[in-house]
């Protein structure tokens, strides 16, 4: 259950505070993991910028059980629908804005969005996840973006897990537009692009969770983009900003109730 903004930590405490009544309830008590720490990650999509942002990590388990992997770089999100290794439910995200001044050039604003959507996923087995994810754009860039990624995890129980994957991304011509375009009549100074839908990026996503001890541990990502297509051959990104998008975080992880297996 990942939190990319603020609003986060309010939902941590929320859970946090609700853990006893949940352990009442059920006949095995539920454990909580709750990750802290700082991310890099582009300033905006195509930006040689980094920013900083909180880096928040919200996990459930029932008894001894192990935690549900979750890979780093996904929505927010709850199962819905579960039929065999197949799951669906909705999916949450939230993009940052792009104002002038972060580019450096007058061009025009993107506001914050958020992006509701749906996620699909399927296990092919206890090692290896496939997912996928379609969000819709609410203010902002106004498109549609989606995502298609497969997950080879190695754990031992809680006390490590690692896993690593490919990735794919892609926009509509809304989504590119707003962060690729450039208007003929622009004041930025750069040539005219009309940016089209398609793939967007290619890359991998690295994680690592390691326990310390039975309460504390370490919660680690990497992950790497290659903007293609369209998206690489806008002078946004080719003058101004890096086709090479690099993210990051690392924090530390509390664990309340029983301990973990």
């Amino acid at each position: 259950m990942k939190f990319y903004f603020v609003g986060g930590a309010a939902a941590v405490l929320l859970l946090a505070a609700a853990q006893p009544a949940l352990s009442q309830d059920d006949e095995e008590p539920r454990r909580t993991r709750i990750a802290l720490g700082v991310q890099i990650v582009p300033s905006y999509p195509g930006s040689d910028d980094l920013s900083f942002r909180p880096l928040v990590d919200v996990a459930r388990a029932r008894g001894t059980d192990p935690f549900q992997f979750e890979a780093p770089d996904e929505s927010f999100g709850f199962p819905l629908i579960r039929f065999q290794q197949l799951t669906i439910g909705p999916a949450l995200n939230f993009e940052g804005s792009r104002a002038a001044g972060d580019v450096g050039v007058d061009l025009p604003k993107v506001g914050f969005t958020v992006e509701p959507g749906v996620f699909l996923q399927y296990d092919l087995s206890e090692s290896v996840r496939l997912r996928s994810e379609l969000r819709k754009g609410l203010g902002g860039h106004e498109g549609w973006v989606g995502n298609i990624g497969a997950d080879f995890v190695a754990r031992r129980g809680d006390d490590w897990l690692l896993s690593a994957g490919p990735r794919v991304t892609f926009a509509d011509e809304t989504y590119n537009s707003a962060y690729f375009s450039v208007a003929p009549d622009s004041a930025s100074g750069l040539p005219a692009f009309s940016a089209g839908g398609g793939i967007q990026s290619v890359g991998a996503t690295l994680g690592y969770v390691q326990q310390i001890t039975k309460r504390w541990g370490v919660y680690s990502y990497a992950k790497y983009d290659r903007l293609v297509g369209d998206a690489a051959d806008s002078p946004v990104v080719r003058i101004i900003g890096s086709p090479d998008q690099i993210s990051g975080g690392l924090g530390l992880t509390y664990t309340f109730g029983p301990a973990g297996s």
